[in-house]
């Protein structure tokens, strides 16, 4: 089926027959065992479902987290000065802020510097360790960065400097000769947790740090921030990660949180916290000062307990993530979809010299959403062109950004397998389109942009009981997503625009079921034309969730796509 947005739907092949297994063995409804097998959950998963399970540290007998241990504790002992470098986006400042709050705890003399975007570039590099060892640290420990540094680490080997690398992005032989990489990605013993982020791999080594020390402090109220790190560096709600989220979720309480605390006052927020909030409200707002500003405003929240600092600080994140998503709605606008839509190209390129360089990771994400292709945008930063990428589940921009590196056709580059970043010389950017497209076809990804729907339902399993059987899969997030269903013989009998860009509906259904329902950033598309103007029947693909407004909790239907 082609939807009004041009996207080609289709119903997901499930066996039946371990859709009917899993039913049986665990007494789930038909819908819920069908998402588990539709999702390939792991028998812990399944069991998560309807019990708890512990969360606990899987590195404890891991030998690169115990040579770790080791050297952060010789140099405690021996009072030694430790500098951390973070990256400047949510992963890396909660990263940062994790080690901040141990040392200050055990009162251990510390520096910490986040890069700046434009001054600094991404990481750790030996033009800033030049600057950094003016201070005279005798350990760096660098954090969601660091996996490609290698002549920044050889640059603190000469100077008789140690260095700890805790990180997750891609890494290549030769490795840095870090003392102790911790990373994933590096296949030695614990790759099966790659889709781990940074501060989750810095929360499991404090851990074990703390056990060491002998040090009382509870670590376990800073889980909330690894998950908020978890979500907005989009790694898999799978897993770990989805104990790690339960866990977290269930264990947070805002009056043991000021930060957290006086994001919500200040936003008008009363809710209980969850991940969307997590990944669309506070995510944002702590990215912003690495975006637009000050790349150390997060790291400063996130490490300050001064109620007066945390609402200064506060109240200028918020002020610039008003400012952000200003200039964010004018790019989009200014973007010709209907053109790169014809383009038909596997790899969508925007190509924009006046952008924000702070700004094109979320302009790429945006593409990649529309156009559920690898995106990837790139200005003009001084006399070089900057680009951010992001991509597909099938597809790992990450390792494309190493081989274009590899053959020199990009300056410096890093990333993940859904995100990246590089700088690029403007007299190879022909060099560079030719290269990540034949790199994309190499790969026979099989997904021809066909999205999925789970199956076919009746408006009236739009009804509580429904909703609280598939939330028992929740939280949702990156490989654990909302189920999206298709809704049949469905019309607007009233519509609503809010916020000059999403529309909110009260739809009907042709058997008479009334129906809440709201499509986001649709104004202006296919889909918000139609919702507006469309007087006939027609098909819905969308989600169920929870909204919460004025106190109250209401059910309604968003709206991903319509089909005619």
């Amino acid at each position: 089926m082609i939807s009004v947005s041009g996207k080609r739907w289709e119903e997901k092949k499930i066996n039946n027959r371990l859709v009917e297994k899993v039913q049986t063995e665990n007494n789930f409804s038909k819908t819920l065992s069908r998402l588990i097998i539709s999702r390939n959950f792991d028998e812990n998963e399944i069991y998560l479902i309807e019990n708890n399970l512990k969360f606990t540290n899987i590195f404890q007998y891991n030998n690169d987290f115990i040579r770790a241990v080791e050297l952060t504790i010789n140099s405690i002992k021996k009072k030694e000065k430790i500098c951390i470098i973070g990256d400047y986006d949510v992963d890396g400042s909660v990263s940062t802020a994790l080690l901040v709050r141990l040392l200050e705890s055990i009162k251990h003399p510390y520096f910490y510097y986040i890069p700046d975007r434009i001054k600094d570039g991404y990481g750790a590099s030996k033009r800033l360790f030049q600057k950094l060892i003016l201070k005279k640290p005798k350990l760096v420990i660098m954090v969601d960065c660091g996996s490609t540094s290698v002549e920044a680490v050889n640059f603190l080997n000469k100077n008789k400097i140690n260095s700890l690398i805790i990180d997750h992005h891609e890494i290549y032989k030769p490795f840095p000769k870090s003392n102790i990489i911790i990373n994933p990605k590096k296949y030695n013993g614990y790759s099966d947790y790659d889709y781990l982020c940074a501060s989750t791999l810095v929360y499991f080594f404090i851990d074990l740090l703390i056990k060491r020390l002998r040090h009382k402090i509870n670590f376990r109220q800073y889980l909330i921030y690894v998950l908020l790190a978890t979500v907005c560096d989009v790694m898999p709600l799978r897993k770990l990660n989805r104990l790690l989220s339960i866990t977290a979720l269930k264990e947070f309480n805002f009056k043991d949180n000021c930060v957290l605390n006086e994001i919500y006052r200040l936003s008008n927020r009363t809710n209980r916290l969850n991940i969307n909030d997590l990944g669309y409200l506070i995510g944002p707002i702590l990215n912003v000062g690495g975006r637009l500003s000050k790349s150390s405003y997060a790291t400063e929240l996130l490490t300050s307990d001064n109620k007066i600092s945390i609402n200064k600080i506060t109240t200028k994140l918020i002020m610039l993530n008003e400012k952000r998503k200003k200039i964010e709605s004018a790019i989009i606008k200014n973007i010709d979809f209907e053109k790169l839509k014809k383009e038909n190209e596997n790899i969508i390129i925007y190509f924009n010299p006046t952008l924000n360089e702070g700004l094109i990771g979320i302009i790429a994400s945006k593409l990649k959403d529309y156009f559920d292709k690898p995106s990837i945008v790139i200005t003009k930063s001084k006399n070089i062109l900057k680009g951010s990428a992001r991509s597909i589940f099938d597809y790992n921009i990450g390792k494309a950004i190493k081989n274009l590196l590899n053959r020199n056709i990009i300056i410096n580059g890093g990333g993940h397998n859904m995100a990246a970043g590089f700088s690029l010389k403007k007299e190879n950017f022909v060099d560079f389109k030719k290269f990540i497209n034949q790199d994309y076809l190499k790969k026979k990804i099989k997904n021809k942009w066909i999205n999925n729907y789970e199956t076919e339902l009746s408006s009236l399993s739009l009804n509580r009981k429904f909703y609280d059987d598939i939330i028992k899969l929740s939280p949702f997030g990156t490989e654990n997503p909302n189920p999206i269903f298709l809704f049949k013989q469905i019309k607007v009998i009233k519509h609503q625009i809010l916020d000059n860009k999403h529309i909110s509906c009260i739809l009907k259904s042709k058997i008479g079921i009334t129906i809440k329902s709201i499509s986001f950033d649709s104004l202006n598309t296919q889909i918000g034309k139609h919702l507006i103007n469309y007087k006939n029947y027609f098909n819905v693909i969308g989600y169920i969730n929870e909204n919460f407004w004025n106190n109250k909790k209401t059910l309604q239907l968003v709206i991903k796509d319509l089909i005619l």
